[in-house]
């Protein structure tokens, strides 16, 4: 017998983030006009919310205000966060639990978002380990890139669990039929890499899903988007996440640089703009607001603590794709089929 619909569909943490609440009720309005018919459990401080949300039609609609007088400030150590029971974020993440809501959006502070999900909403039976996943620009479309910091010791077991969830993401927030999927890598050859990452290459070549795997991939692959989803340990991920922002913020800064520097210039960039407009909105951080905790049981979508209401409501779109194509079914799918296409690898004991 199917389970009934949880009443809201995401519960959103009205006190996370370093302007909220006003960002993100600003993102809610944005939000709300995209998803008519979505109701979201917003939680938080009713003297401080009430009022600002009640000036946003929209967001007062979709939204039902639940009081919660306390917040995790941004420099809160995650075990100190766990104590905070009353906490905007703790009582969100509770109405998942308890399956009031399909899942959570914040943008506060992340160690105790991950901490909390982790020990309130619990890993879902079948998977060893949470990862943390998320998109990207690419010379081809976007791309998704995972673990990007919630594991950095991962075994092969954890990388191929991490496929599975990778392939089950792209295909419902990007809409692919057929995500392609590769192993971060030192060099695409076979025998490139350390055990792990060759036992995981040989069970995913094997799998239901190893039509799609192309194998080892090289950094450059990920912005030369010739695979959709790309799989690592959460230390490399985080790695390679960290020099993409730093090296998208180089090339803005010696765009601005080339574009300022004489008169000639200042006249190129004016002639260039329209082209320079469309590679600034291609490139915009925005569009790829939204860190994905994904082996839950429920949606989790870390927003950048810094965005703006389009930025915040980016996540909320990612949230609400993950809630509408049943991101986690496909998941459960997944290892379901892996378990029965051949021999599962066993966690490694250290």
């Amino acid at each position: 017998m199917p389970q009934p619909s949880p009443p809201f569909a995401l519960a959103i943490d009205a006190m996370g983030g370093d302007a909220a609440p006003e960002v993100v009720l600003d993102g809610l309005e944005l939000a709300a006009e995209r998803h008519p018919d979505a109701r979201f459990l917003l939680v938080g401080d009713e003297a401080r919310v009430g009022g600002a949300l009640a000036r946003r039609k929209r967001a007062a609609r979709a939204c039902s205000l639940r009081h919660a007088p306390d917040y995790i400030p941004g420099d809160m150590k995650p075990t100190a966060a766990l104590r905070v029971r009353a906490s905007s974020m703790r009582v969100a993440i509770d109405a998942v639990a308890q399956g009031e809501a399909s899942g959570i959006v914040s943008a506060g502070n992340t160690g105790a978002l991950m901490a909390l999900s982790k020990i309130v909403i619990k890993t879902m039976r079948e998977i060893d380990r949470p990862a943390l996943a998320a998109i990207g620009p690419s010379a081809r479309g976007d791309v998704v890139l995972l673990d990007l910091g919630a594991n950095v010791q991962c075994d092969a077991r954890n990388l191929v669990e991490f496929a599975v969830m990778g392939d089950a993401f792209a295909r419902a927030v990007l809409g692919l039929t057929n995500p392609s999927i590769g192993l971060l890598n030192v060099g695409s050859e076979e025998l490139k890499g350390d055990d792990r990452v060759r036992a995981a290459a040989e069970t995913l070549r094997d799998s239901h899903i190893g039509g799609n795997f192309r194998g080892f991939v090289e950094g450059h692959d990920i912005t030369a988007g010739t695979t959709d989803v790309i799989v690592t340990d959460g230390f490399t991920g985080n790695v390679a996440l960290k020099t993409g922002e730093g090296a998208l913020k180089l090339m803005r800064d010696l765009l601005r640089q080339v574009f300022t520097s004489s008169v000639p210039a200042r006249l190129g960039y004016l002639l260039a703009r329209p082209a320079l407009d469309r590679l600034r909105e291609w490139m915009d951080p925005r569009r790829y607001n939204g860190a994905i905790l994904i082996g839950l049981n429920g949606v989790v979508v870390k927003s950048h603590g810094g965005t703006d209401a389009l930025g915040f409501a980016h996540a909320v779109d990612v949230a609400m794709d993950m809630v509408t194509h049943g991101f986690n079914e496909r998941i459960r799918e997944g290892l379901s089929r892996l378990s029965t296409s051949g021999p599962r690898i066993a966690a490694d004991p250290h």
